[in-house]
């Protein structure tokens, strides 16, 4: 008689799935801890090394010297070249102080802090993106592709009715993930396009949408069709925000904002609100993305409005068409990051 002959009882099932649950965030665990005492290890060698340069004058030649000493002496060990001894080094001197653990970046893969010290940012910005990439669990391309697109920058600064239709902290929340502009440059258009097309490519690459539009956005729908008493309305985009528990209505305009797109809106959002709120979800929003605006025409069309609203632009290229078409494909790009990503996970 095997194990699997065996009759289990019937609390069986549900144990073995605990247990299972347990060994594997104990697994995380364990293995967050061992990452997070190699970065205090590197932080610990750069300020050490930093140190050493900045008293002592050790350049090049002697930090090399170092890294071959410490490979030979721990030749298990694969981060000790001399270019990643400088790395710690310029980490130590980007995050100075008595210890790296309480910081946020403390509980980041080595590979995501050296995306972050190749990048010229401010102190202030690499520990936004470095607490954003702890929280909502960034690969290190994701990462690259929020500093290359100025995620800080544009997150949150969409003019809005918020701070007066919602209440604290719901509109703090809500400011939050309205970003000016929206980055739509993975969509691979130029040129003036049609709104349906515009609204088509966004969905054709809805895993990048939703990754542009922010962490907690769950898609719902394209064209919602809605019904008033035989009238038939339909939402361009309807997204849903699983950690703010509320309905977002999106309205793509490709022109230039006018004072009647904030009444559309408006409209859209308390029919939302009656036809598919639920008890439990909070306030939906609405948000207009267009090609420009003047923010205070767009102040003034908001300044009314009963509905929590926003108003933000999007760009879709950055370059001109002669320079785009010398670029590499997007796919190649992807290819050369896993590369990247694979060949240096010291």
């Amino acid at each position: 008689m095997t194990t699997s002959d065996l009759a289990v009882p019937d609390e069986y099932g549900s144990t073995l799935q605990a247990l299972k649950d347990r060994v594997r965030r104990a697994r995380q665990s364990a293995q967050r801890t061992v990452n997070t005492q190699l970065i205090e290890l590197y932080w610990g060698i750069g300020r050490d090394v930093l140190a050493r340069q900045e008293q002592d004058g050790w350049g090049s030649k002697v930090v090399a010297r170092l890294a071959s000493d410490l490979r030979s002496e721990f030749p298990d060990m694969t981060g000790f070249s001399p270019r990643n001894l400088q790395y710690m080094a310029s980490f130590a001197r980007q995050w100075p102080g008595k210890s790296i653990a309480p910081q946020p970046v403390a509980q980041l893969p080595w590979g995501h802090i050296r995306t972050i010290l190749d990048k010229s940012l401010g102190p202030d910005a690499r520990n936004w993106y470095a607490a954003a990439a702890v929280e909502y669990g960034w690969s290190r391309n994701v990462l690259m592709n929020m500093i290359m697109n100025k995620s800080m920058e544009r997150t949150g600064t969409a003019p809005s009715n918020f701070t007066r239709s919602l209440p604290a902290p719901d509109s703090e929340l809500a400011q939050q993930t309205a970003k000016d502009p929206y980055a739509f440059e993975f969509l691979g258009l130029s040129g003036e396009v049609a709104e349906r097309d515009l609204e088509q490519a966004l969905m054709d690459r809805i895993v990048d949408t939703l990754r542009e539009l922010g962490p907690g956005f769950a898609f719902v729908g394209r064209q919602v069709h809605l019904e008033v008493e035989g009238d038939d309305f339909y939402i361009d985009l309807l997204f849903f925000h699983v950690e703010q528990l509320r309905y977002f209505v999106i309205e793509l305009k490709t022109g230039k904002f006018q004072p009647e797109y904030a009444g559309k809106l408006n409209f859209y959002v308390a029919l939302v609100d009656d036809k598919l709120r639920r008890e439990a979800h909070n306030d939906t929003v609405g948000i207009l993305i267009c090609g420009s605006k003047n923010d205070h025409t767009v102040r003034y069309a908001l300044g009314r409005s009963e509905s929590p609203m926003a108003v933000s632009t999007y760009t879709y290229e950055s370059l001109p068409a002669a320079e785009q078409r010398a670029l590499p494909a997007a796919d190649e790009l992807t290819a050369a990051f896993d590369q990247i990503a694979s060949e240096s996970a010291e």
